[in-house]
């Protein structure tokens, strides 16, 4: 079986929308101490381009999750097999994803952290995937709507492939 990959998003149009969402954050959280939490492993390109064209002092952490294994749909067992390391009681919590798709993984990972007291959690998203929404999640900071198709690059993977992609593109199999 081939698997090939077509562009969806480039690199270019990526950029641009990373320094449209970093203006944006950069100008809601001037006056917070603003916590980022990565979502592991598909967020971490994202985060990083998005750290770097902010223009306010930001804390970092990360979590892991995965209700996918190795296929192309997801399990709907959503599993946080990493914990966020820093103390979010009272801090501004800015959950960063690489994609909403049934919307269940960031569900969970909203109620498990409301636990915590934060003072707010919000969601910034490269992209969402609204055909496949399972839960009504509320996306703060939204960089594309993509169609139902299964996208790689820019740190997305289909079993660990495709993750160094500059770009968004989907794939087929054949």
């Amino acid at each position: 079986m081939e698997i090939k990959v077509f562009p969806l998003i480039s690199e270019e149009e990526i950029q641009n929308k990373v320094g449209e969402l970093a203006d944006c954050i950069s100008k809601d959280y001037a006056k917070s101490k603003l916590l980022m939490i990565g979502i592991l492993k598909g967020a971490w390109i994202f985060m990083a381009d998005l750290v770097r064209k902010l223009t306010i002092p930001v804390e970092c952490d990360f979590l892991r999750a995965s209700s996918y294994g190795s296929g192309t749909e997801t399990s709907g067992k959503v599993k946080i097999t990493l914990g966020a390391s820093t103390n979010i009681e009272g801090k501004d919590v800015l959950l960063v994803e690489d994609i909403v798709d049934t919307g269940l993984t960031l569900s969970k990972i909203v109620k498990a952290l409301v636990h915590y007291n934060p003072k707010t959690i919000k969601v910034c998203s490269l992209l969402d995937k609204p055909a496949r929404h399972r839960t009504n999640i509320n996306i703060d900071y939204l960089g594309f709507t993509v169609p139902n198709k299964f996208v790689v690059g820019y740190g997305l993977d289909y079993d660990e492939k495709f993750r160094y992609l500059p770009y968004v593109g989907y794939i087929e199999k054949s």
